[in-house]
């Protein structure tokens, strides 16, 4: 039961960026990448957006996250159980 629960922790923690298709004002697609969470990053996000648009590149049309605590508003230095957000919308080119 034990390493049952260590293995769904693990496999909880390790998420990976998601993207789904969107449409921008002016009726092109684009993406929607997600890659909130504590064990995310940024570069996961655009890894992932080169990924999707298989090596042609992309531009990045916006992005939105939660901002950086400053240090102060850490406990003991660390930023604890606070959900980061991370989304960006990329046009594949």
């Amino acid at each position: 039961m034990k390493n049952a629960l260590t293995l769904l922790a693990l496999v909880t923690l390790t998420g990976c960026a998601t993207a789904s298709s969107t449409y921008l004002a002016d009726g092109k697609q684009a993406l929607s990448i997600d890659c909130s969470g504590e064990v995310m990053s940024w570069a996961q996000c655009y890894e992932k957006a080169d990924a999707s648009c298989a090596g042609t590149g992309y531009n990045i049309i916006a992005t939105d996250g939660t901002p950086a605590l400053a240090p102060s508003e850490k406990t003991l230095g660390v930023d604890v159980g606070n959900f980061k957000s991370r989304t960006i919308v990329v046009a594949c080119k």
